[in-house]
């Protein structure tokens, strides 16, 4: 025990787990006194409400960024359709011209017309599915018909309607018959 002058300490005093009469506290779950290192709760409503505020503006630019995504999606597909629609006006433009003109010269315009309208479908990504005389192919053909000719089984032997392919994705399968064989 340590004297002072005119102070004594007692056992309580030494030793924090013991009560005023010296014997020890038994008590389950003694309040803890507050550590310096924890928030108090106007701190920790504060750093809560800054979380809070961080997160909602993090969405609103996440929702923003998504709109303006689409938006621009949107345009891109509008002037490729634009441009496309430009370049099918010329193959217009010439149907018009060839229209006008004589008789005589009626077919060898509408050949130039098709040439012209090949190359900018080409241009485009756009080609013909080749058909005749290949075997049937689910993927690029639709049966229409099963004809008896002397070509094999399964083999294309009219055309009907062209299919198209854009960039090697078939966009119109080409309706044909098909041999039955014999």
């Amino acid at each position: 025990m340590e004297h002072r002058k005119g102070c004594t300490m007692n056992e309580a005093e030494r030793d924090p787990d013991r009560t005023s009469d010296g014997t020890l506290d038994t008590r389950e779950n003694p309040v803890p006194e507050p550590v310096s290192g924890t928030p108090e709760p106007d701190e920790r409503k504060r750093a809560f409400d800054e979380l809070n505020d961080q997160f909602l503006r993090l969405a609103a630019d996440f929702e923003n960024f998504r709109r303006r995504t689409f938006r621009e999606r949107e345009t891109v597909a509008a002037l490729a359709n634009e441009r496309f629609a430009i370049d099918l006006l010329e193959v217009v433009d010439n149907f018009d011209r060839a229209l006008m003109s004589d008789d005589s010269h009626l077919r060898e315009g509408l050949e130039q017309i098709r040439q012209l309208l090949n190359a900018q479908l080409q241009r485009h990504g756009i080609t013909p599915i080749e058909s005749l005389n290949k075997p049937f192919n689910p993927v690029e053909h639709e049966a229409i018909a099963h004809v008896p000719s002397g070509e094999p089984e399964g083999t294309v032997i009219d055309e009907i309607a062209r299919g198209y392919r854009m960039n090697e994705k078939v966009i119109r399968h080409a309706k044909v018959a098909v041999s039955k064989g014999n």
